[in-house]
């Protein structure tokens, strides 16, 4: 049914938004790519399914996601982003943090093996369902939409409202000027990246709930998919990667509907090419903020 892929694009999309807010973040903050993100994000997958494999419950799986994929941003923003914050380096910066995305998935490799790691979650529990007007929805989906639509509120909240989010506001329009106020640019910078890859940890969580196993090869897939999303609603922009994302969701959904799901991903990515076609910064883009010292 139409109604049911429209509620699959959704649900996906809001996926995809959660991990290119984190994109848009850093980015924000350092002017810079992450290459490394989407490799976060399947590690947060595999952190939550060997939790959930202990006996713990879902929530305990999230958070230790949510910490550990924070950890590894910290990891990732001091090995390759600190020494490396002037705009001159930013290749130096974008191929050192591609570096720590093979390290990772080696390293996933290497403790959790190549193959696909099934969920250890009641199957009862992932398909059941609730059926509204001839409307039939996995319980999973309303519950990735619900969560992921209040982290984006809290999100927006966070950023807008406290003491932290003026800081990486201030960060973001420019570190020189932050920094003469006051602001302690390296600790915001940690700050960005913890929060960012943490929410790419939770939303590995929710898409091993969503599928019911994890694999190495998600980080590709889904990071590199993420960073057509950030395009598509306009660097560095959070409202464009909340909109970017759920287009790229539904557009992927309606060609399932279409009867042509395998050419989904590329639907996704011509997509991106029409949008930059009509406006090369995005939907949301604007003037790019000043160069950094």
């Amino acid at each position: 049914m139409l109604a049911e892929q429209i509620v699959n694009g959704l649900v996906l999309g809001s996926m995809y938004a959660l991990i290119a807010l984190g994109y848009t973040l850093v980015f924000g903050v350092l002017d810079k790519l992450n290459f490394a993100h989407g490799d976060i994000f399947m590690f947060g997958g595999f952190v939550g399914v060997s939790v959930l494999a202990l006996g713990a419950p879902l929530w305990a799986g999230a958070v230790a996601a949510f910490v550990a994929c924070g950890v590894l941003g910290l990891l990732v923003e001091l090995v390759s982003f600190r020494k490396f914050r002037s705009h001159d380096a930013q290749v130096t910066a974008a191929l050192s943090s591609l570096a720590c995305s093979i390290i990772l998935i080696d390293a996933t490799q290497k403790v959790w093996g190549t193959e696909p790691v099934a969920l250890t979650l009641a199957t009862a529990i992932r398909t059941a369902s609730i059926t509204v007007e001839g409307l039939r929805v996995a319980w999973v989906n309303i519950g990735i939409l619900a969560l992921t639509l209040l982290l984006m509120a809290a999100l927006y909240v966070l950023i807008v409202r406290t003491r932290m989010g003026r800081n990486i506001r201030a960060v973001a329009d420019s570190a020189v000027a932050a920094e003469l106020l006051g602001i302690d640019v390296t600790r915001v910078t940690q700050q960005t990246f913890f929060l960012a890859s943490g929410l790419a940890g939770l939303a590995g969580v929710m898409l091993a709930v969503r599928t019911g196993f994890v694999t190495t090869e998600l980080g590709l897939t889904f990071g590199i998919k993420a960073l057509a999303v950030m395009a598509i609603g306009g660097m560095g922009d959070l409202r464009g990667a909340v909109v970017g994302g759920l287009l790229a969701g539904l557009v992927e959904a309606m060609a399932t509907q279409l009867g042509l799901g395998k050419f989904g991903d590329m639907a996704v990515w011509l997509l991106m090419i029409l949008v930059l076609l009509v406006r090369p910064a995005g939907l949301f883009g604007g003037l790019r903020k000043e160069t950094r010292a």
